[in-house]
């Protein structure tokens, strides 16, 4: 159900507007919303550039911790603290003391992250110079000792390996002139002495073969400087691994950082929140939603925290937006996150969540149809439900697997399906998607015409959910006063449904049913159709209660598409019940074989291949089944388009405040 809200309005002293606020987000039952302007008045102004900027500072040093603990997580050093661990709210509060701590973790870590980054930087040149010093490494001599004399001139450089054999024929032929050579890799070092006389065309010889000149000069050797080289790099390695280390060691700050973290964002909303509020030179006044069951909580709230003020609590107007709090059962609840993808509900109008959860589970468990998935989603998904933090999408998630594990498990039993497997002691209660032994799929005859017996029964599933749209479409409009337009537009198209429902089983031959559910059916289906055509346009004038009327009659052509949608319910059911009876059928074949590697293998087989088959199928029915939910059943009488009620102070990144330890009940 959706909760009803109450709206509160304050007033105060300004000075006293820090204190309420922590009193209102204790409660976790609260969501500010803008005050309207009013004489005498003036918005407040937003204060939260600071405590934003120091946000991204501790964002960026958490960022950078928690990478560096995942590094030592990875050998062995399990240090990494997961974002959603719990937090009693004396220890959130008390975080604000932290303040100057955090302040200098955040300035260490700047620090060494910068010192880090310089001997990185430093690596990077360090390196590329040893690559240009490695064809030198083999000289012993001085670089000073090849400078040139007053009759001969002489070049130290590196020539490209293929070049070098040309190069040497020319030099060969060249007067005056006499070389040494060292091949290093894919170059030649090379060091030429020739007489002045014929300089010049030595150097046009080495320029046209891609003649390198050495950087180098002094009295220290080729040997000598890559040394040196690779001595300061050694060094600047050992330097970048200590200031790495000093890192790895400030990691056991992540935890305190985090819940300093979330608590500066917390100051930073009610910083912000000051720009929904108005005030005077020394009040202020507020504007906030509550719901209703946690009115006296609030109350409780506030006038235990002792300060000086003025409130009250009313009805919201009826053309007021408020925020949507939607209350359900530990097993509804999980689906409220499908429905939220699609859209919140509306604040005004009822919960779908609960008729949606059975519809969808319904629908889940008959494309798994197989008892040894179901178990799987049962026992996997409530596992999973039971670890998970309250309020996380994987807590939703599994949660809604567990149920349609059950919905699988019964589909299973009357499918007599076991990992595709027929059990023998169970009779089969329904017809089989797929016969394997005989390569056929069992059918019903519908008007003279096979069709596969499953299809059938998904299309009858289908126009059940239609059927209970249209009652939802009832409801709906009786809520806001509209008795006949949830008479006319829900429940005559409501007893439509039924009328066909009635139809289609009297019309397929295997039930055996009389006749008269035909003739029922076909009855109600055309009357309910005809009162439906004619009151279509009850609001229109002459014309549009001709257009709305034939729209109306036409709209049969949309429902027949609606309930041919199910048939991927038949599709998904179908697929996954093959590849289950294929991946059985030969891991037994495998597993009864007189040989142990046969055994290994059909072992491997069947868990590896149900393993697939689970994935495969959980995935397809979760996006399908969604899709179902949304078009075909939503789009009969859902509004939404709502918003989320986000109490001040419940948004957290990286923690979640133990409800039991918070002053106030809070929402739960």
């Amino acid at each position: 159900m959706i909760e009803k809200m109450r709206k509160l309005n304050l007033a105060a002293l300004s000075y006293d507007r820090d204190g309420i606020l922590d009193a209102l987000q204790r409660t976790n039952a609260v969501e500010i919303k803008e005050r309207p302007a009013e004489e005498g008045t003036e918005p407040l102004p937003a204060q939260g550039e600071e405590l934003s900027a120091l946000l991204s500072s501790l964002e960026s040093a958490i960022e950078t911790l928690s990478a560096r603990a995942a590094d030592m997580d990875e050998k062995g050093k399990t240090v990494s603290v997961k974002d959603g661990f719990p937090v009693t709210y004396s220890e959130f509060i008390s975080a604000g003391e932290r303040r100057e701590e955090s302040a200098a973790v955040v300035s260490k870590v700047n620090a060494l992250t910068d010192e880090i980054n310089s001997y990185i930087s430093e690596q990077g040149r360090l390196a590329r110079a040893i690559a240009a010093a490695e064809p030198y490494g083999g000289l012993t001599i001085p670089f000073s000792a090849y400078a040139a004399t007053r009759s001969v001139k002489t070049a130290l450089g590196i020539v490209p390996a293929p070049a070098w054999e040309e190069l040497k024929k020319k030099l060969d032929e060249t007067e005056l002139a006499a070389y040494e050579a060292q091949t290093s890799g894919e170059t030649v070092t090379l060091a030429v002495f020739c007489h002045i006389s014929v300089w010049a065309e030595a150097e046009g010889i080495l320029s046209g073969s891609g003649f390198s000149p050495c950087p180098y000069s002094g009295d220290i050797s080729g040997e000598e400087q890559l040394a040196s080289l690779k001595g300061q790099l050694q060094f600047t390695s050992e330097k970048k691994h200590a200031a790495e280390e000093n890192l790895s060691g400030l990691t056991s700050e992540i935890r305190g950082l985090k819940i300093y973290c979330d608590y500066v964002g917390f100051q930073l909303e009610k910083a912000e929140a000051a720009a929904k509020m108005r005030g005077t030179e020394r009040t202020f006044i507020l504007e906030a939603f509550v719901p209703a069951c946690e009115e006296q909580n609030v109350k409780s709230a506030l006038d235990s925290c002792g300060f000086a003020m003025w409130y009250e609590f009313s009805d919201p107007a009826e053309d007021e937006e408020i925020p949507t709090l939607a209350k359900n059962n530990a097993v509804v609840s999980n689906f409220e996150a499908i429905t939220n993808m699609y859209s919140p509900p509306n604040a005004r109008e009822f919960d779908p969540n609960t008729v949606m959860a059975f519809f969808y589970s319904l629908f889940l468990g008959f494309i798994m149809g197989d008892i040894g998935y179901g178990l799987l989603m049962v026992l996997g998904g409530g596992a999973l439900w039971i670890k998970s933090r309250k309020g996380s999408a994987i807590k939703s998630l599994s949660g809604v697997f567990a149920v349609g594990g059950v919905f699988a498990v019964i589909w299973g039993f009357l499918f007599n399906s076991f990992f595709g497997v027929q059990i023998t002691m169970l009779p089969t209660v329904m017809p089989s998607a797929f016969d394997m032994k005989n390569n056929t799929f069992d059918n019903y005859k519908f008007m003279g015409i096979e069709l596969p017996a499953v299809l059938v029964i998904a299309m009858i599933l289908g126009i059940s959910q239609l059927f209970a749209g249209y009652v939802c479409k009832a409801v709906q409009e009786w809520r806001k006063g509209r008795f006949f337009d949830g008479l006319f537009d829900g429940i005559l198209w409501a007893l439509f449904s039924v009328g066909v429902a009635l139809a289609i089983l009297g019309l397929v031959e295997d039930f055996n049913l009389p006749k008269i559910f035909v003739t029922v059916g076909g009855i109600t289906a055309g009357a309910s159709l005809a009162l439906a055509a004619l009151t279509a346009g009850r609001k229109e004038k002459f014309v549009g209660k001709f257009t709305k009327g034939f729209g109306s009659v036409y709209g049969v052509i949309n429902y027949v598409s609606d309930i041919l949608s199910y048939a991927r319910l038949y599709g998904l059911m179908l697929s996954g019940a093959i590849i289950a009876q294929i991946v059985s059928k030969y891991s037994i074949i495998f597993i009864m074989k007189e040989n142990v590697l046969f055994a290994i293998l059909g072992v491997i087989l069947m868990l590896v291949g149900h393993a697939f088959n689970l994935a495969i199928g959980l995935l397809g029915a979760y996006i399908h089944d969604a899709r179902l939910q949304y078009v075909e059943f939503y789009g009969r009488f859902y509004t939404g388009e709502g918003e989320l009620f986000t109490p001040l102070g419940s948004q957290h990144r990286h923690i979640y405040l133990e409800q039991g330890n918070t002053p106030a009940k809070g929402i739960k």
